[in-house]
Parts: C-alpha cells; sequence; structure tokens
C-alpha cells in the first residue's frame, strides 16, 4: 500500500472518529468501564487527541511525533473495545453484534501497526529503487 495514500486514509478515519467522540459522545461513553472516573470527559480527552492526532500525520515536521502519539492512544482506548466485547455491551446507536465486537479487537492492532509504520522515516527514492 502506498504510504501516502495510508497516512491520509489513517488521518482521515481518526480525525472523523475525533469529531464523532465530540458530536455524539454517548455510545463511546457506555463503552468505558464503570471503574474509571469522569467517562464523559475521558470520551472528550480521547476525541481530541484522536484529531490532534489524525492532523499531526499530515503535517511532515510533526508526523512522526503524531504517529507515536496515535500508538499511546490506540494501546490507551484498548480496554474499552475489550469492555464492549467481554460484556456484550448493547451500545446505543451500533448494531449489537457480539462477533464484529471481538473482530474489533485485532483492528487495533492493525491500526497501532499502521501508525508505527509512520514513525519510520521514509527512504530517500534512490535507496528505494532496484539497479
Amino acid at each position: 500500500m502506498n504510504k501516502t495514500i495510508a497516512r491520509w486514509l489513517l488521518a482521515l478515519g481518526v480525525i472523523t472518529a475525533g469529531i464523532l467522540h465530540w458530536l455524539t459522545p454517548h455510545p463511546f461513553v457506555q463503552m468505558i468501564s464503570t471503574f474509571l472516573p469522569y467517562p464523559l470527559e475521558l470520551v472528550y480527552i480521547s476525541g481530541f487527541f484522536e484529531i490532534l492526532g489524525g492532523v499531526g500525520l499530515l503535517i511532515p515536521r510533526v508526523s512522526r511525533a503524531a504517529a507515536w502519539g496515535l500508538i499511546l492512544l490506540f494501546i490507551a482506548v484498548f480496554p474499552a473495545n475489550i469492555n464492549m466485547a467481554v460484556n456484550d455491551l448493547v451500545i446505543d446507536g451500533l448494531p449489537h453484534n457480539l462477533v464484529a465486537y471481538w473482530l474489533r479487537l485485532p483492528l487495533q492492532g492493525v491500526l497501532i501497526a499502521l501508525a508505527w509504520w509512520f514513525t519510520k522515516p521514509d527512504l530517500p527514492a534512490s535507496r528505494n529503487s532496484t539497479r
């Protein structure tokens, strides 16, 4: 996959998710374990950092730092995805499908791997070509 296209797809995806955290926070709040305090605030904070990370991916000067930040964010929100699957939560606005909940878990690993790819500097064009 072309790294530039992948970067734009991930950036647009996390920016969209971040905006949704702000526009419709209730479904995200429902995913958070009850033992964590201030779930609404956590949703807003994670949404803010998704938007920030997505925008940062598109700014060459900060894109590597943004990718590392997204890796940390994807790890931080993973417990909410686990909670949703393990407890078979019914989330307002989402289709209730336990299989989809469980399939969503490995997707987090794909997102982490993709963000990790963006932490690596691009090779100069001359090193990419074969002779």
